[in-house]
């Protein structure tokens, strides 16, 4: 059962539409005019996809994890909060996230070095970030639920993890070349 939930939450990531491939054929406008259009569609398209991001997958993750975990309602009350501050927290770093990939979507037909190098630092941060967060929320569930049930929170937040990692990559074009 639980690999079921996380094999349907995978082919649901596989069927979201991907902004990033919109902007694969607007690599090279031809004119200035060509290009808002293209703009626009892509930062709408990205829009969307960060709405979705927002909406669906953090109730899904939070589903699949109550599901996969299936805690007694005395560990339940004690993860739940701790949980839910993680996953506020994590917002927040979500958000500097997106503020980074519309930073690049902003930037892909002009990117220099230097602002290629801004955002691959910005990028890094963020995923270290992320990881002392996790870090430090996996030390609280293990004391409040024990090495076990912690292990079983640090997995199955790994797997969501890397799922809604992928679709992001996937989803933004590689650096184009001499912008």
């Amino acid at each position: 059962m639980h690999r079921a939930l996380l094999a349907t939450l995978f082919m649901q990531f596989l069927f979201i539409p991907h902004p990033g491939r919109a902007q694969a054929s607007a690599e090279k406008p031809k004119s200035q005019s060509a290009k808002e259009p293209e703009t626009d569609a892509q930062n709408k398209n990205l829009q969307e996809y960060i709405d979705l991001l927002r909406k669906d997958v953090r109730q899904q993750k939070s589903e699949i994890m109550g599901a996969v975990l299936a805690l007694s309602a005395n560990d339940a009350s004690k993860f739940w909060p701790i949980y839910n501050e993680y996953d506020a927290q994590l917002t927040k770093l979500n958000d500097e996230r997106i503020e980074n990939i519309k930073e690049y979507a902003r930037n892909y037909f002009e990117l220099t070095d230097d602002k290629a190098d801004e955002l691959v630092q910005k990028a890094l941060a963020y995923q270290k970030q992320r990881s002392e967060l996790f870090a430090k929320t996996y030390e609280r569930v293990k004391q409040a639920i024990g090495g076990v049930g912690a292990a079983r929170f640090a997995q199955i937040e790994q797997q969501l993890l890397l799922i809604i990692d992928l679709q992001i990559a996937s989803s933004l074009p590689i650096a184009r070349e001499g912008s």
